[in-house]
């Protein structure tokens, strides 16, 4: 019998012997010659803590409130597509993990059950927000870094076949091939807007009551510019380095985004999260909250519900330890002061 995993990267060893090569390669993979998505993971690495002692942390207080909802942690999951490629419950599995560990759970437009983001035809975008609105949804996320689909080259060699889209059945074929590439990538091209601007995330705000987050952002200017067009939260996300291969680590351009904003949203992370070191690190720079992404869809191809369970608890508990070990008893308590990042090692030196 195989031994439990005991750390999230345990659980992609055990999601790679579990899936069919094309869907792990799929959900494994990045952009390109995958640097960002190294980076991603590495960058966390390269920051340390200044540990505080003699603080009381005989208790200890992970829950946090991202746009009026508490949450056991400020740990939530990533909108990422086709979990029933790793499951055959799929994102309703995910969804009753997320439930049970007292967290959000974005849905991606592109699941393979049902709702939320954007999309090319207004018509279309309208009809998913409506729904949203309808089951119950409280917010709805604008990824804004997809006008076209970034280069996956795993994809392209494996000619990765994907399922029709549940939320857009009815509403738009999605029956596309390609004999040169994924299937994919012949669908992204026939359905993502080159031509999405600013001006579309103005329309999106007059046809929904619900707070809009947007996705996608690395830089200052982005980060004003979404201030001042009214979103209610930002999401630093390189899109899990399955975009732009060479744009930044996420982790390294938080700060920029938190400078920019000034507290006036809510800023979350995603890209790179393996530890709880990693989800204290980001709250340390800034961040209100992390997104998981691939090590939830590894936990639910290793073993199904409960193992989605599994990684946020493990995450949970690593993260609870750093706090207690870095002398902070609540969420409120970690500070800039408790990591130094590379620059500022580098700049000691000189």
């Amino acid at each position: 019998m195989a031994a439990e995993p005991v750390n999230l990267n345990e659980f992609q060893e055990l999601a790679r012997l579990a899936l069919p090569k094309m869907y792990y390669d799929f959900y494994a993979g990045g952009a390109e010659d995958e640097h960002t998505l190294k980076e991603n993971v590495e960058a966390f690495h390269r920051i340390t803590f200044r540990p505080r002692i003699l603080v009381d942390v005989s208790r200890i207080d992970l829950s946090t409130t991202i746009l009026d909802y508490k949450i056991s942690a400020p740990i939530i999951i990533a909108p990422t597509a086709l979990h029933k490629l790793a499951n055959p419950e799929g994102e309703v599995a995910t969804a009753r993990a997320a439930a049970s560990c007292n967290t959000i759970m974005v849905l991606s437009f592109t699941s393979s059950c049902s709702i939320e983001e954007v999309f090319k035809k207004r018509d279309i975008a309208a009809t998913l927000v409506q729904r949203a609105e309808r089951n119950g949804f409280k917010a709805l996320v604008l990824t804004a870094d997809t006008p076209r689909l970034g280069r996956r080259e795993a994809d392209i060699k494996n000619k990765m076949i994907t399922p029709q889209l549940k939320n857009l059945e009815g509403l738009l074929s999605t029956k596309v091939s390609s004999d040169t590439g994924s299937n994919l990538e012949a669908y992204a091209k026939e359905t993502m807007d080159a031509s999405l601007s600013w001006k579309d995330l103005e329309w999106l705000r007059s046809i929904t009551k619900l707070p809009i987050l947007i996705k996608g952002i690395l830089t200052r200017e982005d980060a004003i510019k979404a201030v001042e067009v009214g979103v209610a939260g930002i999401i630093v996300s390189n899109h899990g380095a399955r975009q732009l291969d060479y744009s930044p680590a996420t982790i390294s351009a938080l700060e920029e985004v938190v400078h920019a904003v000034k507290g006036r949203v809510p800023i979350l992370m995603d890209g790179g999260v393996r530890r709880g070191t990693d989800v204290f690190k980001a709250l340390a720079l800034g961040a209100q909250a992390v997104l998981i992404g691939r090590p939830v869809v590894y936990g639910l191809a290793a073993k199904g519900e409960y193992g989605v369970r599994r990684v946020i608890e493990m995450l949970k508990d690593e993260f609870e330890l750093t706090m207690a070990l870095t002398g902070c008893p609540s969420v409120k308590h970690i500070t800039r002061n408790h990591v130094r990042t590379e620059h500022e090692r580098i700049h000691s030196m000189l």
